[in-house]
């Protein structure tokens, strides 16, 4: 059986003007990258800004199993068969990190012959995004550091310096670190700290960002650290926001590319969900439906990660609103989450399926909430059983859910005919009532509880004295009626990733709370989760190599 990287370097790939064309955007309209890939112009994005919107359609899914689900593979294939419908499509994905690229997930263009290519491209530099987002990031805290050397006007207290270097690439020695160790101009000592550069605010500000004034807006309100006081100290009073702009002018462009059958996809900006807000750029998704009769757009994780926060940070951020919800999810996930180990999936278990479909159950009780219709599709394995099939079927028909299979992953688009079309019957015939889970005019601690108890299936919120005081914190500063961010494990409901299925009778521990205020949201750690993640046992990076023609090998 041929890698998914075998079957993306043998597909044939347009010149990207000829993709484009097919939106009708001109080369003129274009800053090309290559043959393949390309920004879209300011002066286009200005220009389509009043154009009759498509439909949007959100993909999410089930918590991620070993067993894979295929979230980004449906998104892929749904696009590719909806254009093989006639539908004008644009497909809008997030770029992937370097981070699980070289850990354990490995590439994230799809899968089997529903791809986003040049599929090396995507996965690694692409055009070089997440470099400008990480220099900006690591030139604020540059200056941060130089404005207390120089003899720190702004009375910064060194004690409650609260921004952190960032680096695309899972590095766990950099979680906690020293500082300015050395001589008397190597700056003060003291304890710093790293994330991944999808868990900066800087990442979550370009993708949240309408235009170059309104990123620079953002940039400014970034909170870097208090000064004696217990005050704010932002980015704009260290001046550093000019500078910042000039970093991320370029990567503030929409990047355009296409699928292995040549459907456009706009591909920007790549927050982690569980640990950021999980979705592709305001701009990215505006510039498609704007191009499209339907948009295909996902976010990451379960849906009670990504989705959440395309619901409650995204939508109501960009007075966005979703026609339809396809959840996505295997059979063999499902038995996994029923107890069924690894090696034993591909065996019929239908006690199995049923114990395990309650994770599904909970996805699909979640989406309608929001008052968005739903359909589930199931990501077609060979091993799978009529039986096993049906059940799933007749389970979610049971639950006003449509349903559909989807083999886009050994057919491509041809295999996702059956989805698109259950797609657009579930658009024509289902309004969609869509609203967030909750107002922002709650006090932030009930915000957090709406989202535990009604998405997670919680009984309540335990909230360390920490977490406590930073939120009083916060809300004194008047970011009260911001959105809550929730950074949760992605392997369960609950903040425990052990705990499988669809838990009950349990709390979430919220440990940590600060607020991006250039984004616009208020971060709040749960459990153990870490805003660095660490390498496998057994990195992917073990099996990418280039061979002598510099053909990339092992990425995935």
């Amino acid at each position: 059986m041929k890698t998914d990287i075998e079957i993306a370097q043998e597909a044939v790939i347009l010149p990207i003007k000829e993709v484009a064309s097919k939106l009708d955007i001109t080369e003129d309209d274009l800053e090309l990258y290559g043959k393949y890939k390309a920004k879209l112009s300011e002066e286009y994005l200005s220009k389509i800004k009043n154009n009759k919107k498509g439909k949007l359609i959100l993909v999410t899914a089930i918590n991620p199993t070993p067993a894979g689900e295929g979230k980004t593979t449906t998104s892929v294939g749904l696009g590719d068969a909806l254009s093989k419908l006639g539908h004008k499509t644009v497909i809008a994905l997030r770029e992937p990190s370097l981070g699980p690229c070289f850990g354990i997930k490995g590439g994230a263009a799809g899968g089997g012959y529903a791809q986003v290519v040049p599929m090396e491209d995507l996965n690694l530099h692409f055009t070089g995004d997440f470099h400008a987002i990480t220099s900006a990031n690591n030139l604020l805290a540059a200056i941060l550091d130089n404005h207390i050397q120089q003899g720190n006007e702004l009375g910064i207290d060194s004690r409650q310096i609260v921004w952190k270097r960032c680096e695309d690439m899972n590095d766990r020695v950099l979680r906690n670190i020293v500082v300015g160790l050395g001589n008397k101009m190597d700056g003060f000592v003291r304890e710093d700290h790293f994330v991944i550069t999808v868990a900066s605010e800087i990442m979550a500000i370009l993708c949240l960002s309408r235009d170059l004034n309104d990123l620079k807006n953002r940039l400014s309100k970034i909170v870097v650290a208090y000064n004696y006081n217990g005050e704010p100290v932002t980015a704009g009073q260290l001046k550093a926001v000019g500078a910042m702009a000039a970093l991320l002018k370029d990567a503030l462009k929409p990047n355009l590319v296409q699928t292995m059958e040549h459907t456009p996809v706009i591909v920007h900006g790549g927050p982690f969900a569980n640990i950021a807000h999980g979705c592709n750029s305001v701009r990215a998704t505006e510039a498609a439906l704007h191009l499209s009769d339907y948009t295909v757009t996902e976010a990451g994780f379960g849906a009670d990660l990504g989705a959440e926060k395309f619901l409650d940070i995204k939508c109501p951020s960009a007075g966005l609103k979703p026609d339809a919800c396809v959840i996505v999810a295997t059979i063999r996930a499902l038995k996994y989450n029923g107890g069924v180990a690894k090696a034993d999936l591909s065996n019929e278990n239908l006690d199995a399926l049923k114990a395990g479909i309650v994770n599904l159950e909970k996805h699909i009780e979640n989406i309608q909430k929001y008052g968005v219709p739903v359909i589930v599709t199931l990501n077609s394995f060979i091993t799978d059983t009529e039986a096993e099939i049906s059940f799933v079927k007749n389970f979610c028909e049971e639950r006003n859910c449509d349903f559909a299979l989807s083999e886009v992953w050994a057919k491509g688009g041809e295999g996702g005919i059956e989805l698109a079309k259950m797609v657009i019957n579930t658009i024509e015939n289902k309004e969609s009532n869509y609203a967030p889970i909750y107002s922002y005019d709650l006090p932030l601690e009930e915000k957090i509880e709406a989202v535990a108890t009604k998405i997670y299936g919680a009984d309540g919120v335990t909230f360390a004295p920490a977490a406590r005081k930073q939120l009083a914190k916060i809300t004194e500063m008047g970011f009260g009626n911001l959105p809550v961010c929730m950074a949760k494990t992605q392997y369960s409901l609950s903040d425990d990733a052990t705990k499988l299925g669809r838990p009950e009778g349990f709390d979430i521990t919220v440990r940590e709370a600060y607020v991006s205020a250039g984004a616009g949201f208020v971060v709040c750690l749960t459990g153990n989760i870490m805003t660095m993640p660490g390498l496998p046992k057994n990195p992917a990076a073990y099996n990418i190599d280039v061979a002598d023609d510099g053909t990339i090998t092992g990425l995935f």
